[in-house]
């Protein structure tokens, strides 16, 4: 019920702040569009759409996450929290669920316009392939809480994307074949979540088969959000009233 009540609380907030729902709801859609019409190739954009679709919702998560965080600590929202009888996994699954469910909603309008109008071809299906788009949002949301408890500006928290995020943007697969990168540019690939995220999305686009690998790739991405949000609970520190 405590972690419900923080979920209601956030999405109550979001509710009243139709800019950051636009934002996080539209805004992969609308890249991905813009995209498609710049490629002007439908094959071209088939290429790296599956890798776009985890990498966009994943930056905006964790950008929208980590600030909306922040701000919640900036105005003592967390230390009043705090001071109740609630446990710190309550609170932070409470905006894993908030924000949760607006990333299912952002991932199902990009994952819909990019089969039935962008002409994206997804051979295992759209909803295995929102399901692995949904949980690399929720990485991104996990990542972003995290990162929030070492940021005292919201300036600061947009800085930690260069650190959290582009690496993984930069190492994912989505320039150059992983199997392709230099040896350690490959190893460091290999530690980083995003990557199997996006050879997850681009398994579903090429394949029907739900094989080993894919289940490796989703087990991998879950295990590092709730490892994510783990640490985001340690950051967290309770204050007596």
């Amino acid at each position: 019920m405590k972690t419900l009540a923080t979920a209601q609380r956030i999405l109550t907030q979001l509710r009243h702040d139709r800019r950051t729902v636009a934002l996080m709801v539209l805004m992969p859609t609308f890249l991905l569009v813009l995209l498609r019409f710049v490629f002007n190739s439908e094959p071209m954009f088939s290429r790296a759409a599956p890798a776009l679709l985890g990498i966009f919702p994943f930056t905006i998560m964790f950008i929208v996450t980590s600030i909306t965080t922040l701000r919640e600590r900036q105005t003592t929202t967390l230390e009043r929290l705090m001071t109740m009888p609630i446990a710190r996994l309550d609170l932070l699954l409470g905006y894993a669920i908030a924000f949760g469910l607006v990333a299912i909603l952002q991932v199902v309008v990009a994952a819909s316009v990019s089969w039935l109008w962008l002409g994206l071809e997804i051979k295992g299906g759209l909803g295995l392939l929102t399901l692995i788009a949904v949980l690399d949002a929720l990485l991104g949301m996990a990542m972003g809480l995290f990162a929030s408890a070492f940021a005292r500006t919201e300036f600061q928290a947009v800085q930690f994307m260069p650190a959290f995020v582009m690496p993984q943007v930069l190492l994912c697969g989505l320039f150059v074949p992983r199997d392709q990168m230099a040896t350690v540019l490959n190893w460091i690939s290999d530690v980083l979540p995003l990557s199997y995220a996006v050879d997850a999305l681009t398994h579903v686009t090429r394949s029907s088969d739900v094989d080993g690998t894919l289940l490796r790739n989703l087990f991998i991405v879950l295990a590092c959000a709730v490892v994510a949000l783990v640490l985001g609970a340690v950051t967290l520190r309770r204050k007596t009233p």
